[in-house]
C-alpha cells in the first residue's frame, strides 16, 4: 500500500518531443517566480521506481523524496517539470526549475554545471537483455559485436561510450534513446541486444518486461538532487534529507518502491 503523506500530490506538467522543445516549455514556466519560499522541481518521467508515470500521475520514490524533503525543509513544494533528461541541468541553471529529482549520478563534471545535495542512494549499471532470446552476455567482452543502447547524457550511456573506446563495442552498433522506456520497448522487440541501465531501474523492468538483468558492471554511483550553486537553500534540503533518513520515513519509501 502507498504510504500516505501529509502533503496533497503537486500537479505536474509532462512535456514531449526534443530537447529544444521541451527547454523552450520550460522557459514558460518562470522557475520559482521570483519567490524563495517556493521550490520547483523537475525529473525526467520513465525511470521506474524512481520517477514514472501511472494513471496519469508523476510518482516514485524520487517524487516522494524530494516532496518529503522541500516540505520539512520548510518551503512549498512548485508545480512538476517533466522534461529530456539532458535538458534538465541547462532549465536549472535557466532558474525555469530550482531543483532536479531525476537519479542524477554526482559527477566531477555535473559538479562543474550544478551543485548537490547529500548523496540518497547508490546504484550500480545492470546490462539488461532480452529473456525471449539467446543473447546471454556473462561480461563485458560478450558485448563484442552487439548492439547496445543507453538513455543520452545517463551515466549508463557514459558506460557504453567506455566500451566503445575500449574498443568491446563498435560506435555503429551504439543506440540513444530519450528515455528507458523505448529503450526497454527496442530490447524487447529485437531492435538491440542489451541496453545499460542502473540496477533498480533493471530490476524493475525485469519484474514487468521480458528481459533479464545479465550482468553488473560495478560503478559505485551516488544519486544527489541537483540544485543551482548559488542557491543557499540547498542546506535546509540537507538537514531534511537527514531528518528523513534518521526518523525512518526513507526506510519506508525504499520498503514502498523498491521492496
Amino acid at each position: 500500500m502507498a504510504r500516505e503523506f501529509s502533503m496533497d500530490r503537486r500537479a505536474y506538467l509532462t512535456t514531449v518531443g526534443a530537447a529544444g522543445a521541451s527547454t523552450a516549455v520550460a522557459g514558460c514556466l518562470g522557475g520559482n517566480g521570483g519567490s524563495d519560499d517556493v521550490i520547483v522541481p523537475g525529473t525526467n518521467s520513465g525511470f521506474a521506481p524512481f520517477e514514472f508515470t501511472q494513471g496519469g500521475e508523476l510518482v516514485g520514490f524520487d517524487i516522494d523524496l524530494a516532496e518529503e524533503a522541500i516540505s520539512r525543509a520548510g518551503y512549498e513544494v512548485g508545480d512538476w517539470t517533466d522534461i529530456d533528461f539532458k535538458s534538465l541541468i541547462p532549465s536549472l541553471n535557466e532558474d525555469n526549475i530550482d531543483l532536479i529529482a531525476a537519479g542524477m549520478t554526482i559527477t566531477d563534471k555535473r559538479q562543474q554545471q550544478i551543485a548537490f545535495t547529500d548523496p540518497y542512494y547508490e546504484s550500480n549499471q545492470s546490462v539488461l537483455v532480452s529473456s525471449e532470446r539467446d543473447f546471454s552476455p556473462e561480461s563485458e567482452s560478450d558485448l563484442s559485436g552487439a548492439i547496445v543502447g543507453a538513455q543520452s547524457g545517463t551515466t549508463g550511456e557514459g558506460e557504453v561510450e567506455r566500451l566503445v573506446e575500449e574498443g568491446v563495442l563498435d560506435a555503429e552498433n551504439v543506440r540513444q534513446y530519450d528515455n528507458y522506456t523505448l529503450a526497454a520497448q527496442d530490447l524487447e522487440n529485437g531492435n538491440v541486444d542489451a541496453i545499460v541501465v542502473d540496477v533498480p531501474v533493471a530490476q524493475n523492468f525485469a519484474d514487468s518486461r521480458a528481459v533479464e538483468v545479465a550482468f553488473i558492471i560495478e560503478t559505485g554511483e551516488s544519486f544527489g538532487f541537483g540544485m543551482r550553486q548559488d542557491d543557499d537553500r540547498i542546506q535546509d534540503i540537507n538537514d531534511a534529507l537527514a531528518e528523513i533518513e534518521e526518523d525512518g520515513t526513507y526506510d519506508d519509501l525504499v520498503t514502498e518502491w523498491f521492496e
